[in-house]
């Protein structure tokens, strides 16, 4: 049985005050929460929003990290220093990552593995934009970036690794992927993963559904078989929108 994993990726949102506010809401309401949480606010925040999550029960995470542990890269921000402000975990190939900022499945692929090998979990962002789905070539797009992204990924660091599937179409759009067709797709990269790793790694990796998740759509999504919880972005802003979809039974 596989447990669901809530995280809220704030984005370029929030000033230190007001994610210090929304960290500090979190922790109050969600402390007898039953399942996985996460919260990844700008890099800005970090060192302020972490001392208020130790000892509660949501991770520290990451919006992105350089490819490279340190050097001469100019506006990066890498592993060495996202550890050294307590981050657990990193959110890696976003989608706007990938379509804004050109991020290609070997660059991802690089950081991917670099978050791994200084302990930190990661979450793998895969998912198709509209004209790709329209072609009917959605499985196949997020097949080649969980193939791509984990490519010389050990079995034995899987377990240090959620995907994340986000129809590109359906995020900050307020188009969502039915859950029927979520459901699709979630399986079908359960079988890539079973290929890679074998049934027993497919059956236990978490894979997450982003994409305009709501408190009014998050319980649908996540009663399918394969959707074993939620990247949230919008939703995640708020502890009145965050908290029912944490929360839901």
């Amino acid at each position: 049985m596989r447990n669901y994993y809530i995280a809220g990726n704030w984005k370029m949102h929030k000033t230190r005050g007001e994610a210090a506010a929304l960290a500090q809401a979190l922790v109050a309401q969600l402390k007898n929460g039953k399942h996985k949480y996460l919260v990844a606010p700008s890099f800005t925040a970090l060192e302020t929003v972490g001392p208020l999550l130790k000892g509660s029960n949501i991770l520290l995470g990451a919006q992105n990290m350089a490819a490279a542990e340190q050097g001469a890269h100019t506006g990066e921000v890498s592993v060495l220093q996202l550890k050294d402000l307590g981050v657990q975990a990193v959110i890696l190939g976003h989608s706007e990552r990938r379509h804004t900022y050109q991020e290609d499945d070997g660059l991802i692929n690089k950081k991917v593995k670099l978050a791994l090998q200084h302990g930190l979990e990661v979450i793998l962002c895969v998912g198709e934009l509209l004209s790709e789905r329209e072609a009917g070539n959605a499985e196949g797009v997020c097949e080649t970036q969980t193939v791509q992204g984990l490519a010389g990924v050990a079995v034995a660091d899987l377990p240090r690794v959620t995907i994340a599937y986000e129809p590109v179409w359906a995020i900050g759009t307020g188009k969502t992927a039915t859950p029927e067709d979520a459901d699709a797709i979630h399986a079908s990269i359960r079988q890539v993963v079973a290929r890679l790793y074998g049934t027993d790694a497919a059956q236990q990796i978490l894979i997450q559904y982003g994409g305009s998740v709501k408190p009014d759509n998050a319980a649908q999504l996540m009663a399918k078989e394969h959707i074993d919880g939620a990247l949230v972005g919008g939703a995640a802003l708020s502890a009145d929108t965050f908290v029912p979809i944490a929360l839901f039974k």
